[in-house]
């Protein structure tokens, strides 16, 4: 399988494997992240590509929800720029991610409403969490 990464504005492939009977699906939806610059001391260092999301998500959300965003990755929540009941579009700010020293965009999936910001700041997240939940 390989997966798109998007890194100061350059696109890397990444070739991901997937052991045998191991299920993997990424829905239409899955949101977009947007990785900030690394420090100059990482400059030139292989990363990791986050893991695919299987199985049930943690949090206690309908796992068959297309009006939850998740986050796609595990990572300490640094700031939360959506607030209950704004009005966002696919793409727009929700909330951001520190992983590794790395601050991540997480976007909407969809446009709406949103209903519920389920994280706070300092909170620890898990992939496939939910973080948000639209109207």
């Amino acid at each position: 399988m390989q997966l798109i990464m998007t890194i100061d504005g350059k696109k890397y492939r990444v070739d991901v494997e997937v052991e045998e009977g191991e299920e993997v699906r990424l829905a239409e939806s899955y949101p977009t992240t947007t990785v900030q610059a690394a420090p100059a001391a990482m400059a030139g260092m292989p990363m990791a590509a986050p893991a695919p999301v299987t199985g049930a998500p943690p949090g206690g959300v309908s796992a068959g929800s297309d009006k939850i965003c998740r986050s796609p990755i595990a990572g300490v929540v640094f700031k939360v720029v959506a607030q209950v009941g704004q009005h966002l579009e696919v793409n727009d700010l929700l909330v951001v991610l520190e992983a590794m020293k790395m601050e991540t965009n997480i976007t909407a999936h969809m446009t709406g409403k949103v209903e519920k910001i389920l994280v706070t700041v300092g909170e620890a997240v898990q992939p496939g969490q939910a973080i948000a939940e639209f109207a």
